[in-house]
């Protein structure tokens, strides 16, 4: 009874401190509300990474966080109304602006088959389904139709990884995504007249007048416009800013014939799709400002729309997801399937088509904004909170969906076609970047720059060291200048030329990336990781940045003693590493590297991937002492610790995640070198991998990677507490 009394006050306490705490809630003030937001967009990606969620949907859901249905903390002002309004024009924009155009034009007949196929089967299955399972009236079936006819790209980037963007199933995948959408957005277009009361064959007559007459006029102005500003303004904000006006005077003009102003967005990105290359910096700058404000404005808007208690209300909302999940995903799986077939495509193909058209986000999402101001009968919205929330979780079930069919397509595509680089290329282009920053260890990586380079090309190497931006930026520029006046005299003493740069940045895993590019190199030998009182984590405070931005092949190594007294270089290589684009660059190194130390190699793999490494040794350097052990299974690393020397150097060649050889036993690496390998010579090697990520980041998949995901950690939680 006495600690009773003492609680009291406590609680009385607590309970008046979040009483004022909720006087200050909801936030109406402008600046606060957009500091929430710039908040929201900086963490939100850092969230969804641990959970792995697509950070589209980590917007939404952090718009029902904040939203009067979640906790609260936001009012949603005019700020949401425009700012959301010019991201919904946005988000169809980029969908067309980044579409390829050429694969379009060169595949018409089977693009337009797939696309009319990929477009109408959905619709027509899931109109009928929502109409009668779900009971829901004409219009709103039509609306879902139109929403699970059309679909995002959301697994484009994984082709990209895999480099089979040139595959016929994948280009008729981005073509019909582009057909599909065009049709949805004219039938939606249809639909929103005539619920706004169009009746009678004259309006439709006029309609259809007003709609060829806005198509040709701005396949006449747009062109000639674009080509006479952009020739004679080079100004990089008077560009973006035109670019921005046509965007606006076409969903505007479409607006005015009686057309949704989100189709007139998507046109004008057709339109401009040939002046705007996808690598240009215009381009970067329309995705810049898109992705960091105008895109994230409006996912966290429509998330502030949708109510939470209704998932709560029986299990109308989760029927709901069932219905246009499964009758939609059925539909787009038909059309692939059959469009294989009739194209006489392999199975694999299929599965490709099926992936890649399978998810719903940037269109499904505009489309159900347009229903949301939509209504069927007086008093009655064409889409009610149920179907918002609906559309939501089935966004999220087809990305998982989406994402999982794709990447397991690509392999089975790449093995299909035995893909495998030639012996003879990435030779010529050889120039290795040597990031230094310790003198301790600065020689001895240029010394294994020296041994696996190409003599015959006779290039120099490249050093660099790269300082912080900050009140000591002066001081370290000049320690980096005598560490590279160093190396440079190091390699000197081999006759091999280095050139060298003291480069400022914020970002040390940018700042060696941008060099990269500037001095066009084609890998890098970097050292791992060893000083804990910088970081704790295995891979330091930039190295998975690093190897995660950049899709060349990187070497880490750890060298203990000089290379001169290696006696046994040891390789552990993963399953299918020779359908890797970067096997034979990483191969011919290692070969140098043996041949030059006059050591023994021994490589650890799978019987097939053995074959080819022995081939390429015998035919390309048969000097080399090689020897070939099986490891079957990649669990299997920790057991060759046994076998590791201090004279020996022990190699894993690892690989990126989404990629052919990548394991998910890899991402237990750090943790099995730093049990099994502590102390020992030790080099990790990424391979060349398709595509560049630098150049390849949108908002549907950002740069940034989480390390460890949030369920690794539960995971390891567990298994802690069960031990004990």
């Amino acid at each position: 009874m006495h600690s009773s009394n003492k609680a009291q006050p406590f609680f009385f306490f607590l309970k008046t401190m979040l009483t004022n705490i909720a006087h200050y809630f909801p936030i109406a003030d402008p600046t606060l509300i957009f500091f929430v937001v710039m908040l929201i967009v900086l963490f939100a990606p850092i969230i969804m990474g641990k959970l792995r969620i697509p950070h589209i949907i980590g917007m939404v859901l952090a718009g029902v966080l904040i939203g009067q249905y979640g906790l609260n903390i936001l009012e949603r002002d005019d700020s949401f109304e425009l700012f959301g309004k010019v991201g919904l024009y946005y988000i169809m924009f980029l969908a067309s602006l980044e579409m390829d155009m050429e694969g379009f034009k060169k595949n018409l007949s089977r693009v337009t088959v797939f696309g009319l196929m990929t477009c109408l089967f959905p619709m027509l299955m899931t109109y009928a389904a929502c109409h009668l399972l779900l009971d829901f009236g004409h219009g709103t079936s039509l609306l879902l139709g139109c929403m699970m006819a059309s679909n995002t790209l959301i697994a484009y980037p994984i082709v990209s990884r895999f480099g089979l963007q040139r595959k016929p199933s994948v280009t008729l995948s981005v073509g019909g995504t582009m057909v599909s959408l065009l049709v949805a957005l004219i039938i939606l277009a249809v639909l929103v007249a005539s619920i706004n009361g169009a009746t009678g064959w004259l309006f439709w007559l006029w309609l259809a007048v007003k709609f060829c007459f806005y198509c040709a006029a701005m396949f006449y102005l747009i062109p000639r416009l674009t080509r006479w500003f952009l020739r004679r303004y080079s100004d990089a904000v008077m560009q973006f800013i035109f670019v921005m006006t046509i965007l606006f005077m076409s969903a505007t003009l479409s607006e005015a014939v009686g057309l949704e102003g989100i189709f007139g967005a998507f046109f004008a990105g057709m339109i401009l799709n040939r002046f705007i290359p996808h690598v240009s910096p215009l381009m970067n700058r329309i995705e810049f400002i898109g992705n960091a404000i105008f895109i994230p404005y409006f996912l966290i808007g429509v998330g502030m729309l949708i109510d939470v208690s209704l998932l709560f209300h029986g299990d109308h909302v989760l029927w709901i997801v069932i219905v246009i999940a499964l009758f939609g995903t059925l539909g787009k799986a038909l059309a692939a399937y059959v469009s294989s077939l009739s194209f006489h495509l392999p199975w694999s193909s299929g599965h490709m088509m099926f992936g890649l058209t399978s998810a719903h986000a940037a269109g499904a999402i505009a489309m159900v904004m347009v229903g949301l101001h939509l209504e069927e009968v007086p008093g009655q919205k064409l889409v009610n909170g149920d179907v918002l929330n609906g559309v939501v979780i089935m966004i999220l079930v087809t990305c998982i969906v989406s994402s999982l069919v794709t990447d397991r397509a690509a392999e089975k595509i790449i093995l299909r076609d035995k893909d495998m680089p030639q012996e003879g290329q990435q030779t010529d282009d050889e120039r290795i970047l040597i990031p230094v920053k310790y003198p301790e260890y600065a020689n001895s990586l240029v010394n294994l720059a020296v041994l696996m380079r190409n003599g015959r090309l006779n290039r120099g190497l490249v050093g660099l060291n790269v300082v912080y931006d900050d009140a000591d930026m002066r001081k370290n520029q000049e320690a980096g200048m005598r560490l590279l006046e160093q190396v440079t005299q190091y390699a000197a003493g081999s006759d091999v030329r280095m050139q060298t740069q003291v480069r400022v940045a914020a970002n040390i895993a940018n700042g060696i990336k941008h060099a990269f590019k500037e001095f066009r190199a084609s890998e890098i030998i970097i050292g791992m990781h060893m000083h804990k009182e910088v970081s704790t984590k295995f891979w330091g405070e930039f190295h998975q940045s690093l190897f995660n931005g950049l899709n060349r092949q990187i070497i880490m190594a750890r060298l203990n003693q000089p290379l001169a007294t290696i006696r046994l270089i040891q390789v552990a290589v993963p399953s299918r590493a020779q359908f890797e684009p970067g096997f034979y660059r990483w191969l011919e190194r290692l070969a140098r590297l043996a041949e030059n130390l006059e050591c023994k190699t021994r490589f650890h793999g799978r019987s097939d991937t053995l074959e080819y490494l022995r081939e390429f040794v015998q035919n390309r350097h048969p000097n080399v002492r090689a020897e070939y052990s099986d490891m079957e299974h990649w669990n299997e690393l920790p057991k060759l610790a046994t076998t590791i020397a201090d004279d020996h150097l022990f190699v894993v060649v690892t690989a990126r995640k989404g990629t052919v050889s990548y394991k998910t036993a890899m991402e237990r690496l750090p943790e099995e070198v730093t049990k099994f390998f502590n102390g020992k010579n030790m080099m990790i090697i990424f391979p060349d991998q398709f595509g560049d990520s630098m150049d390849s980041m949108t908002f549907a998949q950002p740069q940034h990677t989480e390390e460890v995901s949030a369920y690794d950690i539960i995971r390891k939680w567990i298994q802690k507490k069960i031990k004990h």
